[in-house]
């Protein structure tokens, strides 16, 4: 069975065919493409950006993001976390808010730095 993904590891956007029996790829500009295939195909991995409260700051939300990628399965669990989660101000950009999400080796880190009111 042939299974179709478009790449999004580079600019081209390669319509990349992956046989689903044998792994092997065709429409692949280049190795990322075979690589992101297989990935879909087996373990599809995702980011999120969202933001979290921030209690006594001079904005009400800190933006933030994964520090790697996680299975695609957990993003609603994780979303769960950073839903309940709420940080005092200030907060700084690149900390740490949650360490170790729900054990899966990808923090939640705060993208920009929000001060005290």
């Amino acid at each position: 069975m042939l299974k179709t993904f478009t790449c999004i590891r580079c600019p081209n956007g390669c319509e990349v065919t992956i046989d689903t029996r044998s792994s092997g790829t065709s429409g692949n500009c280049c190795p990322k493409g075979a690589e992101y295939a297989r990935e879909e195909l087996l373990g599809p991995m995702r980011t999120i950006a969202s933001s979290i409260l921030v209690e006594g700051g001079d904005q009400p939300l800190v933006s933030v993001r994964l520090s790697k990628p996680i299975p695609k399965a957990q993003i609603f669990p994780v979303m769960e976390q950073i839903r309940k989660a709420r940080v005092q101000a200030p907060v700084k950009a690149g900390a740490v808010l949650i360490a170790n999400v729900l054990g899966l080796g990808s923090d939640v880190i705060a993208t920009r730095s929000i001060d005290k009111e």
